[in-house]
């Protein structure tokens, strides 16, 4: 059984104002501010991939969220309760943006990141920018 609290980094469909906001899932979670990590970001149609390491940075939001949340978004990055081998939840460091850290030029903390198969970005263009949001708005318009 998972902590009770934990914290998530979301950078793709579950963003604020997002097609999928987990700010309207149930339990509510706590927002906690803006942050970056390292990885590339995956253009995957819909929503987007992330792929941990190398050298660019994935902007997202982070997010404290109960256990029975964290449940609800195992069901929906389908890890649990029967792995589809889409995403792989891992426990990853994330840098909170200076302006949510308070004083300190950055904050890093652990946060649960749902991270696409490699193989499934075959073929995919890769989001340069590393935000969804500021690309999909591009594209659309």
């Amino acid at each position: 059984m998972p902590p009770a609290d934990r914290y998530v980094f979301v950078y793709g469909t579950l963003r604020r104002g997002e097609e999928r906001d987990i700010n309207r899932l149930h339990p509510a979670p706590e927002y906690v501010g803006k942050a970056s990590m390292t990885g590339r970001l995956f253009d995957l149609g819909t929503y987007p991939g992330l792929v941990l390491g190398g050298e660019g940075a994935v902007q997202g939001e982070v997010y404290r969220i109960s256990a029975a949340l964290e449940r609800l978004l195992d069901e929906i990055e389908e890890v649990w309760p029967q792995q589809t081998g889409e995403y792989a939840k891992r426990e990853v460091k994330v840098d909170l943006a200076a302006a949510e850290a308070g004083d300190a030029l950055y904050l890093s903390m652990q946060c649960l990141v749902y991270e696409i198969a490699i193989a499934r970005t075959t073929g995919h263009t890769c989001i340069e920018s590393g935000d969804w949001v500021k690309y999909r708005i591009c594209k659309a318009g």
